[in-house]
């Protein structure tokens, strides 16, 4: 396999190759547009000209490719191809791989086991506004053999149809979009070189009945072990300065978005609605696999942002937020998460996690498993603060040090609890305030402010997120506590910040009335969360 990798990539340098095409040449300062038409086109024709378009790809016979030039695909028409591309263009002038007429996205395909692009060794080229379309393969690999990668842009590419049925196990995310049965697959893991996918922009695209989204990968030591067992082993070559916006994933076997070795990437204003389909258990329910919609491996100072996370089914995993294998610096922020196996369950492993970030989310109806922030060897300066966490189930705060949990409301469903671990309480640097728990005890370890009260939610409609903004006479409004290093302006909802609120509801309250709890209620939901609490000691933890 690596011989036969050396010899594609002495093959492909400085050229482009369209299936089985003839030959090529590489010119400096030229431009030209190549039109491909299926529906009228003649592959008789040059294709240098919108009027003479060749029919196929392989219509196109000698054709130079250089800084600018473009290939262009029309609208309404149909394109059974596999395209690999070793160029570069320009940040001022990309190569560019689009369409051109009325009518829907033009369709690139194949029905072999390979990816429809290949973009390898490549800088500055842009793919928008293409269907692209692999029943039994993948879509876009973005690989690096022999340089690094700058500038590639997606956008407006539409996904669909690519290997959507269940499976027994992860992935294989070694040898591409293809393999992974992923819309794009960036590098790989493990990787096959040590540069790096930089500034890699995908933007306003749709990924619908794929197996997968956005693999992202980088290089994680020289010998590529990403599973290596010892912490000095890792000597990361990090993508730098993803950007993945507005994108649409929905109705997929296994995940959205991996940011994996990543430093600077941002997620933002995405929805991944109904992904993580595929269960990952046997017959008799043992888990196989886990996946989950977006999450961090082993990546730093990076945010997923103001993006909605919903019905993952994913037995093991299926949760919205996870930072896993030593992911450092990194923020999940206005996430609204609902109907999914669980909000929250980080892995960190080696010596721990460092500085990750939870803040300002809504969770309603996580609850088909447990929640943990963390788990041994610890998650290190956590920030889990003003979340509103809506009908969760067992929520397990254990295993952090240095870190902050405050200002979050926390609604456990009937039957589950607030877990913890005293031992967190009495280690220096954790701090537990002015959070609000309903439904449950209060945990021995948070007493600072805390308060055990109805929130005074405005509304009872559990799929409206504006139910969860606060009314004016809610106890929760100016009692939270002020979060050092919070440089946030707004709230879950948009509004600016005006009041220091316990949840993810920033303003000075809506003009609704408050209904109160009288002290016979409040009487009968504390000793039966006293109870639930019991019966969750003597029953140990729940399943999942």
């Amino acid at each position: 396999m690596k011989t036969a990798n050396k010899i594609l990539c002495f093959l492909l340098s400085f050229a482009i190759i369209f299936g089985c095409m003839g030959t090529l040449s590489y010119a400096q300062n030229f431009k030209r547009y190549y039109y491909i038409d299926s529906i009228n086109g003649d592959d008789a024709n040059s294709g240098t000209d919108i009027n003479n378009a060749v029919k196929t790809i392989g219509g196109l016979k000698d054709f130079v490719i250089e800084a600018g030039t473009h290939f262009l695909f029309r609208n309404g028409g149909e394109y059974d191809c596999t395209v690999t591309l070793t160029c570069n263009g320009t940040k001022d002038n990309p190569i560019v791989i689009s369409s051109y007429g009325e009518g829907e996205k033009a369709i690139l395909k194949t029905n072999q086991k390979t990816d429809v692009l290949r973009l390898f060794d490549c800088s500055y080229v842009t793919v928008s506004n293409l269907q692209i379309d692999a029943p039994n393969g993948g879509g876009i690999w973005i690989d690096t053999l022999n340089q690094t990668s700058e500038g590639i842009v997606i956008d407006n590419v539409y996904f669909t149809n690519m290997q959507n049925y269940r499976v027994n196990s992860r992935d294989n995310f070694s040898d591409g979009a293809s393999t992974a049965r992923a819309a794009v697959m960036v590098k790989g893991l493990p990787a096959r070189s040590r540069y790096a996918v930089n500034n890699l922009t995908i933007t306003n695209c749709e990924v619908y009945n794929c197996a997968n989204g956005f693999m992202i990968w980088g290089s994680w030591n020289d010998r590529q072990d990403w599973a290596c067992k010892n912490e000095e082993d890792i000597d990361p070559v990090y993508n730098e300065g993803l950007l993945i916006k507005g994108c649409y994933f929905h109705e997929m076997d296994a995940e959205a978005v991996i940011v994996g070795m990543c430093d600077g990437a941002l997620v933002t204003n995405c929805r991944a609605i109904n992904c993580c389909q595929g269960p990952g258990t046997d017959e008799n329910g043992n888990i196989l696999y886990f996946t989950a919609a977006m999450w961090f491996w082993g990546s730093v100072n990076s945010t997923i942002q103001y993006c909605e996370i919903a019905g993952q089914k994913n037995v093991g995993d299926g949760m919205a937020v996870d930072f896993d294998s030593h992911s450092n610096n990194c923020t999940y922020q206005y996430i609204y998460s609902h109907d999914n196996m669980r909000f929250v369950c980080n892995c960190p492993n080696y010596s721990g996690q460092f500085n990750n970030t939870i803040r300002y989310c809504l969770s309603v109806n996580d609850n088909k498993g447990r929640s943990r922030l963390s788990a041994n060897p610890g998650e290190h300066g956590l920030n889990f603060y003003n979340n509103t966490i809506v009908n969760c189930a067992d929520f397990y705060m254990i295993d952090m040090y240095d870190s902050v949990i405050a200002n979050n409301i926390i609604i456990p469903d009937e039957g589950y609890v607030v877990c913890y671990d005293m031992a967190d309480y009495f280690r220096d640097g954790n701090l537990f305030a002015s959070n609000c728990y309903y439904g449950t005890n209060k945990p021995l370890c948070d007493t600072i402010n805390s308060i055990n009260r109805l929130p005074g939610f405005v509304g009872d409609d559990l799929t409206n997120p504006e139910s969860f903004k606060l009314s004016a006479d809610s106890p929760l409004i100016g009692r939270g506590v002020e979060i050092e290093g919070n440089d946030l302006t707004t709230d879950f909802f948009g509004n600016e910040i005006t009041s220091n609120n316990i949840g993810c509801f920033g303003g000075d309250g809506e003009d609704v009335k408050y209904e109160r709890e009288n002290i016979f209620e409040r009487i009968i939901n504390f000793f039966h969360s006293l109870i639930e609490r019991i019966k969750h000691e003597i029953e140990g933890i729940k399943e999942y």
